[in-house]
């Protein structure tokens, strides 16, 4: 008996150390980029300047006399993980609440491996589907000289981001206790009620993640958005060509050198930055609200 506590203890240390090693990998991976990242793109901030770097509308990077503005590559992944967010939130939400709360079984059943197959698809094919079928028909519509613009990478965008939405916002819904829904139906209320008043009000800190996973894959989308996005270093316009912080990376780091290349670490590190407030600010509000 002594032997089995013995060995059931043993057992129990081994798992905590397991699982504390775990998160410790986890903790290092990410202190390990941000060091990798912060030495990188130093240097080239240092002697570009801050306000040149930040604020500076200019991106000539291969020029006889290189600027390294990336005012616009900033402003146009604001604008257009905005405009996604803006666009798909709405209809993954709803999309979500049909599945967890008004489909019946045998719809959901065909849609859930659906959603599943769409957050599966790579992110190039987007950008081909987006290319061929997308930016054409944009280009037709608005009577366009390109169809390959902000306009049409936030609809890829909006799209990309509808699967992460629809999966975690459906898990939060479906984690709400069924008391508070039976309750509701107590007091009188209708079923859209119940959803849209106390069942929705419940799980807004799981729809919250959810919000915060689709800006991430928003932001951080680079092949999917240089494929419909025109690739231009234009500030941004809605049927504008443009290139954003991801794209601008990805584009030229295969033939970058010198001070272009540490100028691209210097825009990962902003990019870096900026996943990281919007990460800060969200669970502070959620927080914030839980009090």
């Amino acid at each position: 008996m002594n032997k089995a506590k013995k060995l059931l203890g043993l057992f129990e240390k081994t798992m905590h150390i397991l699982f504390a090693a775990c998160g410790l990998v986890a903790v290092a991976f990410v202190l390990i980029i941000t060091g990798y990242l912060i030495i990188s793109g130093l240097p080239a901030i240092k002697e570009i300047g801050l306000k040149e770097f930040l604020l500076g509308k200019v991106w000539a990077s291969t020029a006889t006399d290189p600027r390294f503005g990336i005012l616009p590559f900033i402003c146009t992944s604001v604008y257009g993980t905005l405009a996604a967010i803006v666009i798909g939130v709405p209809v993954g939400l709803l999309c979500a609440i049909f599945l967890a709360k008004m489909a019946p079984k045998k719809i959901a059943a065909v849609f859930r491996p659906a959603v599943d197959l769409l957050a599966g698809i790579p992110s190039v094919v987007y950008g081909l589907v987006g290319m061929i079928l997308l930016v054409p028909a944009v280009r037709e519509a608005f009577g366009l000289a390109d169809g390959a613009n902000l306009f049409s990478a936030i609809i890829v965008l909006a799209i990309m981001i509808l699967p992460s939405i629809i999966s975690v916002s459906e898990t939060a819904l479906c984690a709400v206790p069924k008391e508070y829904e039976e309750a509701s139906y107590a007091l009188g209320a209708t079923k859209t009620e119940t959803v849209f008043k106390v069942v929705l009000p419940a799980a807004k800190s799981g729809i919250a993640a959810a919000v915060v996973l689709g800006i991430g894959r928003a932001i951080g989308e680079a092949m999917a958005v240089m494929m419909v996005a025109g690739n231009v270093a234009n500030m941004p316009s809605l049927f504008k060509s443009v290139r954003f912080l991801t794209t601008a990376v990805a584009s030229e780091m295969a033939y970058s050198s010198g001070l272009q290349r540490q100028a691209l670490f210097s825009i990962a590190l902003v990019l870096f930055i900026f996943i990281m407030l919007i990460n800060v600010l969200l669970n502070f509000v959620i927080k914030r609200e839980k009090k």
